[in-house]
């Protein structure tokens, strides 16, 4: 778009974001939002940002990016045992920005937002000094009192973590155009679905009023499993040991890492999985597991958590499989 005939700020908001708004956004025409807890209930707010060429390519579709901010978020709430209640965004535009970008940005904003059931309520808009950046604050609810914690995990509880582990590292580096072994032979369809755990995160909100019920601590994975264990533990002071085949595996990670020796370590410390990591008292885990499976995703026991000094390392995470024992100094992305 021509910069002569650029939107200004109240017009760019009156064609794309009112008409997405929910009712708490009272159309984008007042300067906040309105947002009545349940009677009963707590707020649980989470905020994350993303910014182009660090949490997403330049390149990616911009409904993608943006059902992505709202999906990372509402997996933060799936966590916590919290039901979305509504989003707040900014967004900063790049210097140039299109309208067909924001155009499609909004549609598939507004998409996620009702198939998720967290309707946008306000939010700001701005420019960039460089690369464009997005950061969505989501507001979620639950009984009073009875948030999940991920500080309360016990020595002899069982870990679990949702879905499968791997997917989404595979996707990004295949949708880098990575010449690795193991994507050179890889398979159109392992290829689109591995592409699309990337783009298009699933928060398992449907878990969270189990693990509300049933799960002693959680959290999710989004920085890579082995480093957000290991903050999960330090966080409850104890230690993990974790059997690494048991880890679940879509068809397609687990195909690549049967050819590919030594590609597990990528799945076990890549991010945006985006699955949850919870901790479950053993008398408690049957019906856990079972209650899980009914909502169509699964939940798999990897380990154990155990007291603090059993890694005689303080916290740090013991990783095992056929060949043996094994640590990971360092296990998650970390932006410094």
């Amino acid at each position: 778009m021509n910069a002569e005939i650029r939107l200004s700020e109240d017009a760019l908001i009156s064609r794309y974001f009112a008409p997405i708004a929910g009712d708490g956004g009272f159309g984008m025409r007042d300067d906040a939002a309105m947002l009545t807890p349940g009677e009963g209930s707590d707020l649980v707010v989470t905020v994350d940002a993303l910014v182009a060429g660090v949490h997403f390519l330049p390149d990616d579709p911009p409904a993608s990016i943006a059902r992505k901010a709202l999906a990372v978020n509402l997996s933060d709430l799936a966590a916590k045992g919290a039901r979305p209640r509504g989003h707040l965004l900014s967004i900063a535009l790049e210097e140039g920005w299109r309208e067909d970008w924001l155009a499609a940005f909004t549609q598939g904003l507004g998409h996620a937002a009702r198939a998720f059931g967290c309707p946008l309520l306000g939010g700001d808009t701005v420019r960039a000094n460089g690369a464009y950046w997005l950061s969505i604050t989501a507001l979620g609810e639950v009984p009073r009192g009875e948030m999940v914690h991920r500080f309360t995990a016990q020595a002899g509880d069982v870990l679990c973590v949702s879905g499968t582990i791997g997917d989404a590292v595979l996707g990004l580096a295949l949708r880098s155009g990575t010449t690795e072994p193991w994507a050179l032979n890889i398979g159109i369809q392992s290829r689109v679905f591995l592409t699309d755990r990337f783009l298009h995160p699933q928060p398992r909100i449907a878990l969270a009023d189990i693990l509300r019920r049933k799960a002693r601590a959680a959290m999710d994975v989004s920085d890579g499993l082995v480093g957000d264990l290991a903050k999960m533990c330090r966080a409850s002071d104890v230690s993990a040991e974790v059997d690494l085949e048991k880890l679940p595996l879509s068809s397609a990670a687990r195909t690549l890492c049967e050819a590919h020796r030594g590609l597990r370590d990528k799945l076990v410390t890549g991010g945006d999985d985006y699955e949850i990591l919870c901790a479950v008292a053993p008398e408690n885990l049957e019906a856990f597991l079972t209650e899980c499976a009914q909502t169509g995703i699964a939940m798999t026991p990897i380990g154990h958590f155990r007291p603090r000094d059993f890694a005689q390392n303080g916290c740090l995470p013991i990783f095992s499989d056929a060949n043996g024992q094994r640590r990971y100094e360092k296990g998650s992305y970390s932006h410094f």
